[in-house]
């Protein structure tokens, strides 16, 4: 009984050695056993095939021999502290592990450790895969990627471009639509200056054409010498006819040059005080009756501005100031002149501008409602404006409907840049 219970046990043992061992012999996996000195006790064909070596050239070798040189160093304090604390373990997840053949040519692998002991000793077995063709797998994905990456970035660069180039496009014909409405704009401005230009002309040209005309057929019925006081009455009706259309073509041919651009300012030696002076007593002339002008001058003498566009600002301001204000009333011409600066005011009593109508007062051909039939254009303020700012002074107005209105106007001493280093 004990014999047949002996052999049945010896053939389950060895059933089970052949098995152990046929699963080493034809494992996929390179198998390697060394000993806590780390010396090759044992390997599989598949170790032996993927390092290149026999049995004999292996066993009893020292495990740095399957490392490359450059790492082997390394492989040994790693051994001695692995068997500090032994167990079963996968390497080369985080880093990369490479193995050495027979005839020093490097490979990639992962390895997996498990120890074990026997009555011999401690021992660990090492499965090791060759990894190569993975590498080479994940290398060609990596490249891939990048690839991928880089054809990204070139889109992502040209579709920023061209959404650039888009931009531009899209700001230029937005450009040239706002170019078309400006010069739709300014062809709509020009049709209703023309339009303006002809009703105005119209009406402001038949007064004064009347008046000549009438005169002049009067004028050659009084031809005997006791009748010269009815003809100079008619002669300085018909002067006063041709100073307003004078006045109206002037306002006209101002506004077409301003429009075109050949109007400049040229500062120039200026006596203000004389300059002043003289303006006030030749526009007296244009006085109702019991009207006065008091001219006020304080400061400077001497200063540099454009004569010619002062002249026709202050004569605008101060016609105006003369035209709607009543007979008896007092204009006040108010001149205050630095090395700096020169500030005039215009101030009239007289029928004051509607609150309605301030905002535009300088539109071209804009007249305020309480003008009534006083001859005007509508561009005198306009023009007035223009000549201001091409000075580069400034113009401003209050007004009080029945009392009055005051113009101020600030321009700069445009002292030339010698004449102020000879002062010094």
């Amino acid at each position: 009984m004990f014999e047949t219970l002996l052999l049945k046990h010896t053939k389950e043992m060895t059933r089970h050695i052949e098995m152990l061992d046929a699963l080493f012999k034809h494992a996929t996996e390179g198998i390697v056993v060394v000993n806590k000195d780390g010396v090759i006790v044992m390997l599989n064909p598949k170790a032996k095939e993927l390092f290149g070596y026999s049995d004999k050239e292996l066993i009893g070798r020292k495990i740095e021999t399957l490392i490359p040189q450059r790492l082997a160093g390394h492989h040994v304090h790693y051994r001695d502290t692995y068997f500090e604390s032994p167990k079963a373990r996968g390497m080369g997840h985080a880093m990369d592990l490479f193995a050495r053949r027979s005839d020093g040519t490097e490979f990639p692998v992962e390895v997996s450790l498990s120890p074990f002991t026997t009555s011999e000793g401690e021992f660990v077995v090492s499965f090791v895969i060759d990894i190569t063709d993975r590498k080479k797998q994940e290398n060609r994905i990596r490249e891939a990627n990048q690839e991928i990456q880089k054809l990204n970035e070139e889109l992502e660069e040209r579709v920023v471009q061209r959404t650039e180039e888009l931009a531009k496009a899209i700001r230029k014909v937005e450009q040239s639509q706002e170019e078309v409405m400006r010069a739709l704009k300014k062809e709509r401005e020009l049709n209703n200056m023309k339009s303006q230009f002809v009703t105005i002309a119209s009406h402001e040209f038949r007064t004064p054409l009347a008046t000549i005309l009438s005169s002049a057929s009067l004028i050659g019925r009084y031809s005997r010498s006791e009748e010269e006081d009815k003809r100079q009455k008619h002669v300085l009706r018909i002067k006063s006819a041709v100073t307003n259309l004078t006045e109206i073509l002037n306002d006209f041919l101002s506004i077409g040059k301003l429009e075109e651009g050949r109007v400049h300012s040229v500062p120039v030696a200026t006596d203000l005080l004389e300059f002043c002076g003289g303006l006030t007593e030749e526009i007296k002339a244009l006085c109702k009756e019991s009207q006065q002008i008091e001219f006020i001058y304080k400061g400077l003498s001497e200063v540099w501005l454009d004569k010619q566009l002062l002249r026709n600002v202050l004569f605008n301001l101060l016609s105006n100031a003369i035209k709607y204000s009543e007979s008896g009333k007092k204009i006040f011409f108010r001149v205050q002149s630095s090395a700096t600066s020169v500030n005039i005011e215009v101030e009239d009593q007289g029928i004051g501008i509607p609150e309605a109508d301030q905002t535009h007062i300088f539109d071209r051909f804009y007249r305020a409602k309480n003008a009534g039939n006083a001859q005007g254009t509508g561009l005198g303020l306009n023009i007035v404006q223009n000549y201001v700012e091409l000075m580069t002074g400034q113009i401003s107005f209050k007004s009080e409907i029945g009392k009055g209105t005051t113009f101020s106007i600030h321009i700069p001493n445009q002292v030339p840049s010698e004449s102020k280093d000879s002062a010094i």
